[in-house]
């Protein structure tokens, strides 16, 4: 058996679509950037190159995610990592990088309640979590499982 996992930090594109499969599960598909610096050797200048991927979230996870993330957003996102090799409009071969999330996290700051002075910067539920773009608190909740707290659960935490 093999196994191909990917995780990677970056921002949302553009703001997650979703949408149903004709038996009625929802999809939720985005675009993640993927920056990264390095140094050129010959000029000592910083380089920037970006990765673009292609992120599906499935079931409950896919409607969190519509609810909860916007575009510029940070997230972290970890699945199943592939390859597809199409042929652009313009006929050049493209090769476009794909994760089907297991699990995504919104690393954006939740806004502070009053008398509350920290942030939560980790998700609910192995799914999207955290503000919406108004600043307002996130929607919905949880679902359970993966060593990930539910909102009214970090209340509950020692520190």
């Amino acid at each position: 058996m093999a196994l191909c996992k990917a995780m990677i930090i970056g921002n949302l594109g553009a703001d997650p679509e979703m949408r149903y499969t004709p038996n009625g599960r929802p999809v939720t598909q985005f675009n993640v950037a993927v920056n990264q610096s390095t140094k050129n050797q010959q000029t000592g200048e910083w380089v920037e190159a970006t990765d673009w991927f292609r992120v599906s979230v499935w079931g409950d996870r896919a409607e969190r995610a519509a609810e909860t993330l916007r575009k510029g957003n940070k997230v972290f996102v970890e699945g199943r990592f592939k390859t597809r090799e199409f042929e652009g409009r313009d006929g050049q071969k493209r090769t476009s990088l794909e994760i089907t999330a297991d699990s995504v996290v919104n690393l954006e700051k939740r806004p502070r309640e009053e008398g509350e002075g920290q942030f939560a910067a980790a998700g609910a539920a192995g799914g999207a979590s955290s503000s919406g773009p108004s600043g307002a608190p996130p929607r919905g909740g949880g679902g359970g499982g993966g060593g990930n707290f539910e909102d009214n659960e970090l209340d509950d935490l020692p520190f």
